[in-house]
């Protein structure tokens, strides 16, 4: 008889660890306490206009191939690609901006443009990041972060010093214009950390930037995430929504059951892919790996305030994926790391996925989707996010210079309150914990449960980090870490 497994929610890590634990022969049963699968990626739909509640950017396309390869599929058996270019815009003032192409060569020409010889410097930069990307890839990521001899190999070893540096002194050691350093900083953000804190290693994220480019899947981030579960399906997996796990029932030391909307489910082993802090709030206290202590002191990724707003008619001089960095990021960045505190002048980036995807707003139309990242636990009213959608369309329309306030059909909001509602986010994080040199691999809370046999745990708190592509990695180091434990299906 097949043993069950029940894993708790349905984001990117959890529906790639059902299709992986299925594969290997378990009976596996997702349960989502909310309404829809997908976790931090689901979609809102009004007024014919679609939206990616959560992540907007497809990045390091080769993770999902390999994903789907695992399988004997490939991403478009289920969804279409579409490289973009321009891979994204960043603005720093009006009628100044700098396009990034989706052609490596481009890119060049255009650094050289800004800044006489960088060109040159980026070039060996992102030879540093391809090496570094191969070596993630290849000899890191994949590791559950069981042991710090998981990093030391042959290859690792020779980059030790690249952990004792940092993105911000390698990006400032040859480039000297600042709009070009921010542009090369930007990619760590996905990180959840500042590239002050982040080690050099992972300037590897710039050639997930540069050199893999920037895709969007037809109807959006989500088409995705319905991807996976049919895949699951395929393998068996079977889904129930509205389905919220209320504790996880230990007996002398193992995982024996569930409740679940006040009904006990009996198990053999649980994986959650809820938020980790959370999960353990789940356990009696002595079955807790983690005190409050240890959470209160660890570096997090931020959270956001997001909007998601319906256009009457298209915008201007914006393209799918527009950055806003007219202010100053360090500035902004103490907000969430050292100060928590609303930023007076946030940076923020704008997604218009129907200038991509006509499947996303009605003819004629425009859907536009806005992100301040923030401090998680702060303050977070309906009067703080009108404040702030006043202040950053106002900046919209003077740095694209049009009048698109008019032309708002409808706005819906997302923020520090709704991330603890609707997925138990610590503090309302967006994005887990930051990828600081001391929360890096072996350093992360373990995928294993420490005090309880047969319990698990994937996501974005565990290894590898933040990110898609990051989570999917950990629903196959979390499957492969239950299968190696010689729990037979």
């Amino acid at each position: 008889m097949k043993k069950t497994i029940h894993v708790i929610g349905s984001g990117f890590s959890a529906l790639a660890a059902s299709c992986y634990l299925a594969k290997s022969g378990f009976n596996v049963i997702v349960l989502e306490k909310n309404k829809t699968v997908g976790g931090r990626a689901r979609q809102l739909k009004k007024e014919g206009f679609t939206f990616d509640i959560g992540p907007t950017w497809y990045w390091m396309p080769d993770v999902f191939e390999r994903f789907f390869n695992d399988f004997g599929k490939k991403p478009s058996d289920y969804y279409e690609l579409e490289k973009l270019n321009p891979a994204y815009q960043v603005y720093f003032g009006k009628n100044d901006s700098l396009t990034i192409s989706g052609n490596i060569e481009e890119i060049y020409q255009m650094f050289e443009s800004v800044e006489k010889g960088s060109s040159k410097h980026l070039q060996s930069f992102l030879k540093s990041a391809e090496a570094n990307y191969i070596t993630a890839i290849e000899n890191l990521v994949y590791k559950p972060g069981v042991s710090p001899f998981e990093l030391i190999t042959p290859v690792t070893i020779k980059k030790i010093s690249q952990f004792f540096s940092t993105i911000r002194k390698e990006v400032r050691r040859k480039i000297k214009n600042p709009k070009l350093i921010a542009i090369l900083e930007f990619p760590v953000l996905f990180l959840g950390a500042k590239p002050s804190n982040t080690p050099a290693f992972y300037n590897f994220m710039n050639y997930a930037d540069f050199g893999l480019g920037t895709w969007h899947p037809k109807g959006g981030m989500y088409s995705v995430v319905e991807a996976i579960k049919s895949l699951a399906e395929e393998l068996g997996v079977s889904f129930q929504t509205n389905a919220n796990v209320e504790k996880i029932q230990i007996d002398e030391g193992e995982v024996v059951g569930l409740q679940v909307n006040g009904n006990e489910v009996k198990t053999d082993l649980v994986l959650s892919g809820a938020d980790y802090h959370h999960s353990e709030t789940l356990l009696d206290q002595q079955y807790r790996q983690y005190s409050e202590k240890y959470w209160n002191t660890k570096t997090f990724a931020p959270s956001s305030l997001l909007f998601y707003v319906g256009f009457e008619k298209p915008l201007k001089n914006v393209t799918h994926h527009t950055l806003f960095f007219d202010t100053d990021f360090d500035v902004h960045a103490k907000t969430i790391y050292d100060n928590p505190s609303w930023p007076e002048n946030p940076l923020f980036y704008a997604s218009f996925p129907s200038k991509t995807d006509q499947s996303c707003a009605p003819e004629g139309k425009e859907a536009g989707i806005f992100l301040i990242p923030l401090a998680p636990g702060i303050d977070d009213t309906s009067e703080i996010r009108e404040h702030y959608f006043n202040l950053i369309i106002s900046r919209l329309e003077k740095l694209t210079q049009q009048d698109v306030r008019k032309n708002i059909i409808f706005k819906e909001s997302f923020c520090v309150n709704d991330f603890v509602k609707e997925y138990n986010s610590y503090k309302g994080n967006a994005y887990g914990m930051a990828n600081t040199l001391l929360q890096t691999a072996f350093l992360r809370p373990k995928i294993k449960s420490k005090k309880v046999e047969n319990l698990y745990f994937t996501g974005q708190l565990t290894v590898p980090g933040p990110g898609v592509p990051p989570s999917l990695i950990s629903g196959k180091i979390a499957s492969e870490l239950i299968q190696k434990n010689k729990i037979k299906a």
